[in-house]
This record gives structure tokens, sequence and C-alpha cells, in this order.
């Protein structure tokens, strides 16, 4: 019956999305311990050869603020070398096709970035962020709202020349943890603003986790009435109250097709501890238990999309391995259940069945099919 076919009930839905990953950058950025370059470069290979796209490598700001990401050329460097083109290449991988994102907050990082093209190595695509709650923004940025717009315009001038794309991130979209409650419609008003400036596309971002179902079905309704190319959005939530999943269901009713997780659902604001020493990060912590922070969970969105009949291009096994990897790597449990739980299978899991069932069927006279008595 139609009324039950859900994209007849919202027309909007996409039947196919991009899923970025950003846990080797956003994901990791929180974690007070020091990843590996090996680790991360193999979580890096990993993500791309499951079918990861659109991939985060690493923030390009400074390393004594975030020494998590002091190893970034390197990263970028070894997704560039020709060993691992050619690796790629044998797994049927064109990297042409793969978008390498580095995070670039100031202008000092963009003109790194652009020195990095130029030595072959550079980024894709950069990012660069406000938030509608200025006080946000400032904890961020280092600098007032005005004052960064113009910043802004100058550095996608400059990375328009060297032929690298800028995303635009709106963030405190549906509130903020520093300034509370925020209007919808000042971030249709920065989105607007981003791409006037030339930004390629705009991260839409709940870095607080403020985000609930109808506000996001509502706000992404109203993106997509004012810009209705869907290629230019993207959905970045985070998990502070294990509702994230439904944000995520309400964005694709509304018909976003592109969104961003992590594995195990890592991530948050900068660290400021790392090892066995304070740094500097982005200061305090917004919260008071800093564990409930951390992007929705790449394993569990995948397999929400891949069980409504979503196209996404990704080997979900594979990410579900990986993802039992990851805990393995950061040293305790992390926020999957489906690593955990697995999908849902149609064969069921006949392992646990209780035996006699067919004894007792033909002992009572049934039908092994039979449901209800004759």
């Amino acid at each position: 019956m139609t009324e039950y076919d859900y994209w007849k009930i919202f027309p909007r839905m996409p039947r196919k999305v991009t899923i970025g990953d950003i846990t080797v950058r956003d994901g990791f950025q929180h974690l007070e311990k020091f990843i590996s370059t090996p680790a991360k470069i193999t979580y890096l290979e990993e993500l791309i050869f499951a079918g990861c796209r659109n991939i985060e490598v690493t923030n390009l700001g400074n390393p004594r603020n975030m020494p998590q990401f002091s190893d970034a050329e390197e990263l970028l460097a070894h997704l560039r070398s020709d060993s691992f083109v050619s690796r790629a290449a044998k797994k049927g991988i064109d990297m042409k096709d793969v978008t390498l994102t580095a995070i670039t907050i100031r202008e000092p990082s963009v003109d790194r970035a652009i020195e990095l093209k130029k030595r072959g190595v550079g980024p894709d695509r950069v990012l660069m962020m406000v938030s509608t709650e200025e006080q946000h923004h400032f904890a961020n940025s280092g600098t007032t709202l005005p004052n960064y717009w113009k910043e802004a315009e100058r550095c996608i001038q400059k990375c328009s020349d060297a032929g690298i794309k800028m995303c635009g991130t709106v963030s405190t979209i549906w509130g903020s943890p520093i300034g509370g409650a925020t209007a919808l419609k000042d971030a249709v008003k920065f989105t607007r603003h981003w791409l006037d400036i030339g930004a390629s596309d705009i991260e839409h971002a709940d870095h607080d986790g403020s985000a609930s179902a109808p506000q996001v079905y509502r706000y992404f309704s109203m993106i997509l009435d004012e810009i209705p190319d869907t290629a230019l959005h993207i959905a970045h939530f985070h998990e502070t109250k294990r509702v994230a999943s439904a944000s995520t269901l309400a964005a694709l009713q509304a018909g976003i097709c592109h969104f961003e997780c992590t594995l195990g659902g890592l991530g948050g604001q900068p660290a400021n501890f790392l090892d066995d020493r304070p740094i500097k990060g982005t200061g305090d912590y917004y919260y008071d238990d800093p564990r409930y922070v951390g992007l929705v969970c790449l394993e569990d969105t995948l397999v929400q999309i891949d069980e409504m009949g979503i196209e996404h291009g990704y080997d979900v096994d594979r990410i579900l391995w990986l993802g039992r990897q990851m805990e393995r790597t950061v040293g305790h449990r992390l926020r999957s259940e489906a690593i955990i739980n697995g999908r849902t299978l149609t064969q069921g899991h006949m392992e646990y069945a209780r035996p006699g069932l067919a004894k007792l069927k033909g002992k009572l006279g049934e039908a092994p099919d039979q449901k209800f008595p004759e």
C-alpha cells in the first residue's frame, strides 16, 4: 500500500547517500593519548579500502596546541605516495575519486595547506568554521565573527587560486554549550553567506549534541527550501544524549544525503591533556563529564542506513571489523553496538534454536509451517 511507502511519505529522502569519515581527525582530537602515525595510516587506508571516498586526514593547525596532529604532513604524504596510490588501484580504487580534507581553522593553517599543495602532498579540501553563537566561535577561533568572515573570504580566494576547495562549517545551529539556545534562521543566513563568499560546500554541525529530531527536520527543510542543491550540504551530529541516530533519520527524511561519522563515535573538543602532560587544546572542556562527547558512530549509522535499503558504497562487515580493532587501539569500549550485535540477519541465528520443536509438532499432528489450529 502506498501509504506505507517511506519514500511516498518523505519524498525528499535519498536512495543513495555519501558518508564521510572523520575518525583520524575529529575522532582522535579528543583522545588524551597519542595515536601512533602507523596506526593512523592503517585506519586511513582501511577506511578507504572499505569504501570511504570523503575522508578527513588531519588538522593543519599549530601542533604545539594539538600535538595529536604533529604528523599531519606525513599522513598526507603517505596517501599521495605512488606506493599507496598503486595499492589502491589494485583494489579498483582511483585515488582521484577520494577527497582528502584537512582542517584549517585560521589563515596560517590555510597557508600551510597551500604550501603542501605546491609540494604535491596537500589536501583537496580544507575547512574553516564559524558558530552562530559568538562566544562559542571565540572559544574555537580566538576572534570575532566579523573579523573571521573577512579572514575566511581571503582564505577562500587563496584556496581557489591554489586549486583547493573550502568547506564552510556552521556550528551551534541547534544550541551552544556556552551561550545556550540559538535561532535556526541565523544558521540559514550563515550558510548563505558562506556560499556567497565562495565556499564549495557547507558542514551543518551540531557540535554539542543539542539537536532534536523535529528541529533537525525543520532546519534542513528550511535549508533545502532556500538552497535546494543537496550536494552543498553535509550533516554533522555529535552524540551527547544518545539521540543522534534520530537526528540522522530526521535529516534523511528532510532530504540530506551527505553525512559525517567516526568509528566508535570518537571525537569532540580537542584534548587539553595528552599522554602525561597538559596541553593547550581549546581550553577547558565544555562538559562536566568529558566522556559524553563524540560524533555519530560510523558502524551503527551504516547498519541503520544499510537496513533502510539506502545505497552507501561501504563494505559494512569490513567497517564492523575495523570498529572492533579501534577499541583495541584506544584501549577501552567505544559506543558502537553494531560491532557487538552485528546486522539483522534474514536467516536468523539458528544456533540458538531449542531442540525438539519439529518432533513436538509431528507428535501433535501439526504441519511443519502451521501457525494456527485447524
